[in-house]
Formats: C-alpha cells, sequence, structure tokens
C-alpha cells in the first residue's frame, strides 16, 4: 500500500464539487485503512471556477488543462466529472499517463467511444492503473437493502419494476443552453439521469433482456445563450439569441428481464421534482418502494398470508443495513443519509481498490464495461425510440 495518494478532481461544476467534498470524507469513512490522502488540484478550464473551488474543499491548487494533472507527479487518483462528450479524451489520456481514473456516468456519448475506453481501461489495468465508473446509487443502503431482500428471497423473484427519474432544472424556457441540450437522440434525459435508472433496476431486478416502446421528446425547442459561463443547472443572465436544443427533455420505454418486467419514465422538465429517483419493485412475497427525496428510510410490503394486515411500513435505515455500520460519523438509526453521502461511499470504494483492499471487504466497484453495458441499454433505448418503439433485444 502506497503511503499517500495525491487526489484531483476534473471539473468543478456541480457533480465536480460533490466528487471534490467526497475525497475529503472518504478517509474518515469506516476504519483508518487508507493510505494519507493528498488534496491536490481541481482541473477546470474556467479559472474561477476552479480556483473557488479549491479553497472551498481544501485542495493545494486548481489547474485548467487535464494536461497538466497527467503530467503532475504528484496526482495518483483522478475523477472525471466534464462534458460526457469530453470524456474519452480525457481518459484515455490520464490512463497513458499512468494515473488512476474514476469517470462519472454515463461512459460517454456515444456507445463506440465507451468500448474503446472500456478496452484502454484493460490494457491500463493489465499494467497496474484502474478506470471505474460511478454508478453513486448502488452504494445507496436503502436501494442495497432491497436488493439483498430479493436476493434472499425475503421478497423473492421480481415480478415488475416501475421507475422514474423526474427532475426540472430545464422546465424553463429560460433556462439557459449548455453542453447538456447538445448532441444526438437519447444524449439528453435519457443520457443524464436515465443512466441511473438503468444501472439500479439491473442492480436489483437481473440483466434486461429486450427494450420495447422507447420515446423520446423535446418539449423546449430552442434555449437562449447565456451571458456568462454556467455552473451545473444554475440559470444566469441570457440574451436574445437561440439555439435549437439538439437532444431529448422526457424518455421513456419498457422492459423484459431475464425475471419480471419493468417500466421507466425519465424527465428534466418535470417541475415540482428538482432530483425524484423514485422506484417500485413488485415481488413474489411482497414488494418495496424508494425515493431519493427520503433516502434514509424505504417502504416495505410483505404478505402476510391473510391480507387483513397487508400494506406498507416504513422501515427507518440504520446499523443494521447496508454500508451504514462505520461508514457515517454517527451511525444510529434516524440520523440520516442522503446523496451527498453516496458520493464518499463511492469515492471510498475506488480508493480501497487504488490500496488494494479485498473486494470482499469494499463497497461494490464499478468497471468500465459495466458503464458499456449501462450505454448499450441506453443506446437501445434510443433505437427503438426511431424505430416507432420496435422491441430491441439484448
Amino acid at each position: 500500500m502506497a503511503e499517500s495518494l495525491g487526489v484531483a478532481v476534473i471539473g468543478a461544476g456541480m457533480a465536480g464539487k460533490a466528487h471534490a467534498a467526497a475525497y475529503r470524507t472518504a478517509s474518515a469513512l469506516y476504519s483508518p485503512v487508507l493510505p494519507q490522502l493528498r488534496l491536490v488540484s481541481i482541473g477546470d478550464v474556467n479559472a474561477e471556477f476552479g480556483s473557488l473551488a479549491a479553497r472551498r474543499f481544501g485542495y493545494e491548487r486548481n489547474d485548467t488543462s487535464w494536461q497538466a494533472i497527467a503530467e503532475a507527479d504528484d496526482i495518483d487518483v483522478v475523477s472525471v466529472v466534464i462534458a460526457n462528450s469530453l470524456h474519452r479524451e480525457v481518459v484515455e489520456g490520464l490512463l497513458a499517463a499512468g494515473k488512476h481514473v474514476l469517470c462519472e456516468k454515463p461512459l460517454s456519448d456515444t456507445l463506440a467511444d465507451a468500448r474503446a475506453m472500456a478496452d484502454a481501461a484493460r490494457q491500463a489495468e493489465a499494467h497496474g492503473t484502474l478506470a471505474r465508473i460511478g454508478f453513486t446509487f448502488r452504494r445507496t443502503p436503502g436501494i442495497a437493502y432491497i436488493r439483498d431482500l430479493i436476493q434472499n428471497g425475503v421478497l423473492g423473484n421480481v415480478l415488475h419494476f416501475s421507475g422514474r427519474y423526474w427532475t426540472d432544472y430545464g422546465f424553463s424556457p429560460s433556462a439557459p443552453m449548455s453542453w447538456r441540450y447538445k448532441g444526438g437522440p437519447g444524449s439528453g434525459a435519457l443520457a443524464d439521469v436515465g443512466s441511473h435508472l438503468t444501472y439500479v433496476s439491473e442492480f436489483l431486478c437481473g440483466d434486461i433482456k429486450s427494450i420495447s416502446g422507447g420515446r423520446l421528446a423535446t418539449a423546449i425547442a430552442k434555449r437562449p445563450l447565456p451571458l456568462s459561463a454556467v455552473m451545473g443547472h444554475d440559470h444566469v443572465a441570457v440574451s436574445d439569441t437561440f439555439e435549437a436544443v439538439e437532444n431529448d427533455d422526457y424518455a421513456a420505454f419498457n422492459a423484459e428481464f431475464t425475471n419480471g418486467a419493468g417500466s421507466f419514465e425519465v424527465s428534466r422538465v418535470a417541475a415540482g421534482h428538482a432530483n425524484s429517483l423514485q422506484f417500485e419493485v413488485f415481488c413474489e412475497n411482497g414488494a418495496a418502494k424508494f425515493d431519493q427525496r427520503r433516502p434514509s428510510e424505504i417502504q416495505l410490503f410483505l404478505n402476510d398470508g391473510s391480507g387483513n394486515e397487508n400494506g406498507y411500513r416504513q422501515v427507518i435505515l440504520g446499523p443494521g443495513h447496508p454500508y451504514i455500520s462505520g461508514g457515517l460519523a454517527m451511525d444510529a438509526p434516524e440520523v440520516g443519509f442522503g446523496q451527498n453521502d453516496a458520493f464518499g461511499y463511492q469515492a471510498r470504494a475506488f480508493l480501497e481498490e487504488v490500496a488494494g483492499l479485498s473486494a470482499e471487504a469494499s463497497l461494490p466497484r464499478c468497471a468500465f464495461d459495466e458503464g458499456v453495458r449501462n450505454m448499450e441499454l441506453l443506446n437501445a433505448v434510443t433505437e427503438s425510440s426511431l424505430s416507432n418503439g420496435k422491441k430491441i433485444t439484448l
């Protein structure tokens, strides 16, 4: 195990700041078995954004190019949290420089680039350099607990999955144009939040065998250009010049799992739903619900046989559920868990693997091949949509 690991984050936007903060807390999660972490650099082409994030989260400096981070001798581990279309060049450059890379989902903006990145990751791993994708919700205790209940037979085989991920960052027509509204079919809401919903569904229900009924829709056809740099989903002053939106505000599709079937709906124009990942999974012995707005609990229904007392009940998550014991500063029932905590768990899982801890003693790990699988599903939704809902077998 190395004596220390130097950390950098490329991207100082909304998710980039979540990664930057996560590395600050990662070494304090669980027993102190990680090497010393050195918070070295925040990289962003916008020097002001990078400098502010570096000062806020305690990083030594900021850089304005990924090449500077690739060339830096004091950096070992890098999170890549930038526009999807930029992932391949940056990730492949970092791997070639011997940096361990944690890349945000989706892996890229095209399936071809994602497959090329997975090839590069396999070649790098053969030389001891790791590349992993950030599937944050795999470390969410409530979701992992529902998975345990399915796999240990308490809930039993899945019959039906129903999920939605509604967001509203784009519901206002005055929301400024950004990279999120550019790209081909399927690169909008489907890639942004549908990627989360699809990997969560397979985490719970097993492999998706086919997709049908794909639908993509653009609700707001054009966006005003911003008058200043845009960070994340921020709204800034805009000009009276508009550009066309190139991708989807809304997506829906159906899926057939090895066991059971499912329906999916995602949106970035669902007013009033800032960040609403919700699903319900129906099984042979009962059902379970998860709502990201209440992440420290799940709703559980177990059939009592008579039907007289059947119904959902609230289950408060605590140290007896996945990942919580020893993983929060106050690991007690009803203390709470949120999406920011999941980023900490994600960083911890990656750092444990870099440090050489065994998979059995660590949090779930997510290889680039799984990122490719995720993009194959998104690509199938897009293909179905472009073929009037045609069934696509995977």
